[in-house]
């Protein structure tokens, strides 16, 4: 597959956004902002949740490792997105590549909207054994099993990809390290690459859908039930949160790949990934915080707490 003299490449130089100062300032300071922000929103979540007793329960302890992952995997590539933007050469070494594909992909495939779903499913149709469907072990081996499921995907598209001759061009027409764009510059045949990202792909988002769709059929079986309109509502607000989370993430998916093949462009897919690898991380802890009753009296207290008047 690969040719006597080639030589691999030692860097790769990203083409990124644009090449216009003004508007590379721009960009910086706008992602500087969500960084900031994201840092903040999911840190502050994760710290909550783990100080307020109220909070030490199975939904706070999956939403506590959703922040995790979102911080995660946006400051994969985040922090790289921002230095290429302020420097004249974009470019990262092959070995840091690797890792900013492994690192984002592990923690991208790392799916716990699952593992919400069914807590909620445990907690509204099946009250009576919630404590054991959902036991501390349970919770513990849906979040170990997502790390290691997304440690181990990732590890294979890696380790495929850069085992791959990259002599048709170093340029990568991406702000970050993808599988896809580096896939582009491969002189040899990548169908097995592709054959393995479409795969695992659809297996784990089918999955997780699968199991999210069944979870909220049976919730809404149960709600439906419920004779007093006030206790519908309150139930089915407690899944409010996550279902805005479910949301934001399938309709990035749809609007990924459902589009028409014409409408595909490099241009378009580094728009669509700026929001998957650094808006959308953002926006999660606020949700909960203002959507769940116990997240904003948590925070109300820890404030109350930390002013200097009280």
């Amino acid at each position: 597959m690969t040719e006597r003299n080639y030589t691999p490449p030692t860097e790769f130089i990203f083409i990124g956004f644009t090449d216009y100062p003004p508007l590379k300032i721009i960009l910086f300071l706008l992602f500087l902002v969500i960084c900031i922000l994201t840092l903040v929103g999911n840190i502050g979540l994760i710290v909550l949740v783990n100080i307020d007793s109220n909070l030490q329960t199975p939904m706070y302890y999956f939403l506590s490792n959703l922040s995790f992952l979102d911080l995660s995997y946006s400051t994969a590539i985040t922090p790289k997105m921002l230095a290429n933007l302020l420097s004249c050469k974009k470019s990262i070494s092959l070995y840091g590549c690797a890792l900013q594909m492994y690192f984002f992909a592990c923690f991208a495939d790392a799916e716990i909207l699952a593992a919400m779903a069914f807590d909620r499913y445990a907690a509204i149709c099946k009250p009576l054994t919630y404590s054991t469907l959902m036991s501390r072990k349970v919770c513990v081996s849906f979040i170990v099993l997502a790390y290691f499921s997304g440690g181990m995907i990732s590890l294979v598209h890696v380790s495929l990809t850069f085992r791959l001759p990259f002599c048709r061009s170093h340029v990568i027409n991406h702000f970050f390290c993808d599988i896809p764009p580096l896939l582009a510059l491969s002189c040899a045949s990548t169908s097995l690459n592709e054959l393995l990202l479409f795969a695992s792909c659809s297996f784990i988002q089918t999955s997780t859908f699968v199991i999210i769709f069944i979870s909220y059929f049976c919730i809404l079986v149960t709600v439906l039930n419920i004779k007093s309109s006030e206790g519908r509502s309150n139930t089915f607000s407690t899944c409010a949160s996550h279902l805005i989370a479910v949301t934001l993430f399938y309709g990035r998916l749809l609007f990924m790949y459902l589009r028409p093949t014409t409408k595909y462009s490099p241009d378009t897919d580094k728009v669509i990934a700026v929001f998957y690898t650094v808006v959308f991380p953002m926006f999660n802890p606020f949700i909960y915080s203002l959507r769940t009753k116990d997240m904003k009296n948590s925070l109300k207290k820890t404030l109350d707490r930390m002013s200097p008047n009280q």
